[in-house]
């Protein structure tokens, strides 16, 4: 819970599910896999940080499923934006750019966005913006992970790394 990853993808969690309450039938199927998409963001980064300590592998899998979650419903505000003829923020209009400095507050959480709800357009692209800034958290922690996994190995790795050892040194206890 304190990765920045996960603080992020519970606000993206929070907001998706206001936003499909407010804005996509209930009744939908893409209400339900926004909402699941949401959900197994938030969900994957917490089950594989919690998987990190017996199997760094696992971890990788499923902070990488996390950002695939994201990305879909990254898709899925863009199509919400697209088949209602509304307009897609460019990434560096001052609109955008207003988002995303929110995300460098240290008393972030949903209620630093709530006040982006109150329109659709605004509410999609504040989605989409709050998207990009988790998926670019998940690509930095990825990218640690990877190394970290090719430097260290997994727990398996340091096992079997531990009991050579004390095979070589012939000690009673291993180190």
């Amino acid at each position: 819970r304190s990765l920045k990853s996960f603080q992020s993808s519970e606000i993206v969690y929070d907001f998706t599910v206001k936003f499909c309450a407010r804005y996509v039938d209930r009744r939908s199927r893409t209400n339900d896999q926004m909402v699941q998409a949401a959900r197994s963001g938030r969900q994957n980064i917490a089950e594989g940080s919690q998987a990190s300590g017996t199997s760094k592998k696992t971890e990788l899998k499923l902070v990488g499923v996390a950002r695939a979650s994201l990305e879909e419903l990254l898709l899925d505000y863009e199509d919400f934006i697209r088949q209602r003829g509304l307009i897609l923020w460019p990434k560096d209009s001052a609109k955008a750019q207003a988002v995303r400095q929110l995300g460098y507050r240290s008393d972030q959480s949903y209620r630093t966005y709530t006040g982006f709800l109150e329109k659709p357009e605004t509410a999609a692209n504040a989605a989409v913006c709050l998207i990009h800034q988790t998926n670019y958290l998940l690509d930095r922690q990825l990218q640690a992970l990877e190394a970290a996994f090719l430097k260290d190995g997994g727990f398996t790795e340091r096992l079997y790394r531990a009991r050579t050892d004390h095979r070589v040194s012939g000690r009673s206890t291993p180190t």
